[in-house]
């Protein structure tokens, strides 16, 4: 690590709460729901009422149960991987790399603060959005909030944003990498249960507005949507991992998990999917999240824990969750070839 470079790093992850006590998960609740960018059809006034009066007060104590039982002695996963894949990166390069969440902690402010106090020479931060694929309620999310903060503290530097790297050659490689082992032991099927979305964030999103949903195979049509579009996104992802691993199509398909509220979201919803594959025949299943680069709540409690119980209860046989890459070397190697 270089203090006198003119260049440093930060990965930008989602986010979790400082503890699994049901003040901290509140808190951490609290001002992941009062995004505009995660719920955004309502007024402010309407969603502070939504939001503390109802739903936090209502999800914390579960949400709570449910970090304590993905918990670490080290901490959170999420921040604990996210640590690790901050040190194998900066064995790759000599730019100082750090850390930063869109909620929580470690802020990006600290990030900043901390880069340009022990960097004289800091001329430019990359920031690296720990989601591959563009949605209002990650990528942009946490892209915007960066970049207000940035202006707002008038940090001498640049900052430079990687842009989605779903389809990038660095980024297949490396998943179809992680996944490859996992290919050796017997199974039928493999669904990549990405993370939901409401189905009016792609209109939202749509720069045509007239592209996304218009029709069934839209994802499939040429558009200049495709560059926000995070369902033609999540669905190249797949086809470009599964092509690379050699996989016929109908030996695996996709979903959507972690639905919220009673408006339609992306389709199909994973937990049905889970219910419905064991009556197809679909018995031995491997499941993957390509969402999320780490392991976190929805991977660990969602997909590992209570979906392996809904597909074993349907009446399924094996059910093998493939981890997120976490720190697989062909990640580490993907994240710092984009620093150059």
């Amino acid at each position: 690590m270089n203090l006198n470079a003119e260049k440093a790093v930060v990965l930008m992850n989602l986010g979790s709460p400082d503890s699994p006590e049901v003040k901290d998960v509140r808190r951490y609740l609290n001002e992941f729901l009062m995004d505009n960018r995660v719920i955004d059809k309502y007024s402010y006034l309407f969603r502070l009422l939504l939001v503390k009066g109802i739903i936090v007060p209502f999800r914390a104590p579960k949400s709570a149960h449910a970090y304590k039982t993905i918990w670490t002695n080290e901490g959170s996963p999420l921040i604990v991987i996210s640590k690790k894949l901050k040190e194998a990166v900066q064995a790759y390069t000599e730019y100082p790399v750090e850390i930063a969440m869109r909620y929580a902690n470690p802020s990006p402010k600290a990030a900043f603060d901390k880069l340009a106090a022990t960097m004289p020479n800091l001329k430019e931060v990359i920031l690296v959005p720990m989601y591959p694929h563009y949605a209002m309620s990650s990528f942009e999310t946490g892209v915007v909030y960066a970049q207000e903060i940035h202006a707002k503290e008038s940090y001498s530097f640049q900052l430079n944003i990687i842009a989605p790297y779903y389809n990038k050659a660095e980024y297949i490689n490396a998943m179809s990498a992680n996944i490859a082992p996992y290919l050796q032991q017997d199974y039928n099927h493999i669904l990549f249960s990405f993370h939901g979305i409401p189905e009016r964030h792609l209109a939202v999103s749509d720069p045509t507005h007239n592209h996304c949903l218009s029709c069934d195979n839209c994802c499939k049509l040429p558009s200049e949507a495709h560059k926000t579009c995070y369902r033609h996104q999540c669905l190249e992802t797949m086809n470009l991992v599964m092509n690379q691993l050699n996989i016929p199509k109908e030996k695996y398909s996709y979903a959507f998990q972690s639905r919220l509220g009673r408006e339609p979201w992306l389709k199909p919803y994973t937990d049905f999917r889970l219910a419905d594959m064991p009556k197809e025949g679909i018995k031995k299943l491997l499941i993957l999240c390509p969402a999320f680069v780490s392991d976190c709540l929805e991977t660990l409690e969602e997909i590992e824990m209570r979906g392996k119980e809904i597909f074993i209860e349907a009446g399924g046989e094996t059910y093998q969750m493939i981890p997120c890459m976490n720190v697989h070397p062909e990640w580490v190697k993907a994240v710092a070839s984009w620093l150059q």
